[in-house]
């Protein structure tokens, strides 16, 4: 039992950012998928994103490496990820300024912010339009 509490511990402190983003990326996907409310879909997509963010930084990072310029020695670190993933959280927020402003716009034509009554509702509105 000890020898389990000690391995997780050395796991916890060597890999916490791998942990912390599986556990962003698991929830994130679960409230996406799970939940029928939209601003809580906006918002486990958004800790979706966050995980994946930090995995590619944590990927990314090198104990001894410095950034890379000539007047310092090496190991350099890459800077391609973080660039990346500063492109990545611009893309990021404008995402998630257009689905909350469609939220928005769902909420004041249907009156809900459940996906499955607004599903019934446009179902509705599709059927009458065919007839």
């Amino acid at each position: 039992m000890t020898a389990a509490v000690s391995l997780v511990e050395s796991l916890l402190v060597a890999r916490g950012a791998y942990v912390v983003y599986a556990l962003l990326v698991g929830v994130g996907l679960f409230v996406l998928v799970d939940d029928d409310n939209l601003v809580r879909k906006v918002v486990g997509l958004n800790l979706f994103q966050t995980g994946v963010f930090l995995f590619f930084v944590t990927s990314a990072f090198r104990a001894d490496g410095v950034a890379p310029l000539l007047s310092s020695g090496g190991p350099y670190v890459n800077p391609l990820p973080h660039v990346l993933i500063l492109t990545a959280i611009v893309v990021g927020v404008s995402v998630t300024a257009v689905a909350l402003a469609l939220v928005v716009r769902l909420h004041a034509a249907h009156g809900t912010l459940s996906e499955a009554a607004i599903r019934e509702a446009a179902a509705a509105e599709l059927e009458v339009a065919e007839r």
